[in-house]
Formats: C-alpha cells, sequence, structure tokens
C-alpha cells in the first residue's frame, strides 16, 4: 500500500512538473509585466497632456461674468495669453458680446452645458438637450460650435464619454490643477496652490465667476511666467501631445552570481 502511494504522489509531481514548463514555454519571462489594454477613453478624455516643453493650459469655468470676464480678459491680454473658457450656456445667452470678445482675442470656447447640472446623474436625452442648447447659444454669439466639453464637476461616467465623444465629436477636457477657488480661500491661497502645483502640460482649472480668482490671475500669471511656462489653449496643449517614454524594465535577478563566493561587500 505505501508503495502504491508513494507511486501515485510520484506521477502527480510529474504532472505538476510538465504543467509549470508548458507555461514558461507560452510566456516568455522577459521580466517585463505586461502591458494593459489600451482604455477606451484613449484620445477622448484629457486631463494632463504628455508634452515635449513646458506648454500649460489654463482653463476658466462658468462665465461669462459681465463683472469679472472682461477684467480677466484684460490681464490676459496684457501678458499675451491665450486661455480655455468653458461656458455655461445661459450666461451666453445672456452675454453673446463677451464671448465674441473672447474669440476675437483668440481664446478657446469650449461647453460646459446649459445650466451646470450633474451629467452622471441625468438621461441621455437630458444630457442631449444640454450640451444642443448651449451650442447653438455658442453659435449664434460666435458662428462656430465648440469642439471640447468639461462636464460640471467633472461628474460624467464612461458610457456617457463614449458616446457624447460618438454623437458630439468632444474631447472631454477634466484637469490635473485645481486651487478649489470656487471655495473662495482667499487671492494668495489660490496663487499658492496654482503654482505649487503646476507641471508641464497641466490643464489649470479656475473659474471667472469669482472675485478672488480674478483678484489671484496676476500673482498666478507672473509666477508661472517666472518659472517658465509657455501657455496655450487646451486643443493645442492636446496636438502637442506625445508618446509616454516606456518605463525602464527590472534587471533580471542573477540566479549565477547569487552561487559564486560572497561578495566582501555586504548589499543592503
Amino acid at each position: 500500500m505505501l508503495i502504491f502511494r508513494f507511486l501515485i504522489f510520484y506521477l502527480l509531481s510529474l504532472v505538476g512538473v510538465a504543467a509549470v514548463y508548458a507555461n514558461d514555454a507560452v510566456v516568455p519571462q522577459t521580466g517585463e509585466k505586461p502591458k494593459p489594454a489600451p482604455t477606451a477613453e484613449a484620445g477622448i478624455t484629457f486631463d494632463w497632456v504628455h508634452v515635449d516643453g513646458p506648454y500649460i493650459a489654463m482653463t476658466f469655468d462658468d462665465g461669462p461674468s459681465a463683472k469679472l470676464t472682461p477684467k480677466l480678459l484684460d490681464l490676459l491680454a496684457a501678458h499675451h495669453i491665450k486661455a480655455t473658457f468653458f461656458l455655461i450656456g445661459e450666461n451666453v445667452a445672456e452675454h453673446p458680446e463677451i464671448v465674441a470678445r473672447e474669440v476675437r482675442e483668440e481664446h478657446e470656447i469650449g461647453n460646459h452645458t446649459w445650466s451646470h447640472p450633474n451629467l452622471a446623474k441625468m438621461s441621455d436625452d437630458g444630457i442631449r438637450g444640454q450640451l444642443r442648447k448651449t451650442e447653438d447659444a455658442i453659435r449664434s454669439a460666435i458662428g462656430n460650435r465648440p469642439t471640447l466639453l468639461r462636464p460640471p464637476y467633472g461628474s460624467i461616467s464612461a458610457r456617457q464619454k463614449k458616446w457624447i465623444n460618438r454623437e458630439f465629436g468632444y474631447k472631454i477636457v477634466m484637469w490635473d490643477v485645481d486651487p478649489l477657488d470656487w471655495k473662495r480661500p482667499g487671492p494668495n491661497v489660490v496663487c499658492n496652490r496654482v503654482v505649487k502645483n503646476t507641471r508641464a502640460g497641466s490643464i489649470v482649472l479656475a473659474h471667472d465667476i469669482h472675485p478672488g480668482t480674478i483678484e489671484a490671475m496676476p500673482c498666478v500669471l507672473n509666477q508661472l511666467e517666472a518659472k517658465g511656462f509657455k501657455f496655450v489653449t487646451v486643443s493645442e496643449l492636446i496636438a502637442m501631445e506625445t508618446p509616454l517614454p516606456p518605463k525602464p524594465s527590472p534587471s533580471p535577478k542573477s540566479n549565477a552570481a547569487r552561487s559564486t563566493s560572497p561578495s566582501p561587500t555586504p548589499h543592503n
């Protein structure tokens, strides 16, 4: 009986070893982790862009504001800076002349819905109505439709991104620098947060409907310029995108080195 059990154990061991070798033959042991498949959002959603050079995009949401947006436009003109404005349709309909000025001064216009709802909680038809109504207002003001969408609160599902891109042709623009200026922490705090967190390829979020944000902008622009950043629109930034460099593979551990005599210098 003992001999019989030993033979069974021996046969099972051989099968296990064979399976291991078979797997090794199918999957090469390169020491490199498999690359993830491209996401469905590739080329659709942008919160940061890998670029060669110190380029960034300043973006302003929720305008235009009759009182504050012209002040911001004056400041941007003084610095020869182009920005991207994500507009609320209701405000566009009320102040089309400001939107016309933004385009005349070579800023970019994006869709930020008609009334700033949470898109993730809306039906597809409800979203269509928000986007089309805003498009119509923008087209009436400047003669063209936008090609970018920023969802209010950044709230949007992956499924919604895909069908909106397919149906409207919009790129979905998020951000990687958020000074939380809508909480009105004060101009100095807004400036410090933006300057501290901005990097090459950043998309900076701000709002041209809060007085503290407009007050912070001279500090923001001066300090970012002093750090060597160059300002472009979101579409210009996306057009500059370059592939991310591949991550270096970890060096394979050498069993042969371990089998030799110990090195006189210990390794930590």
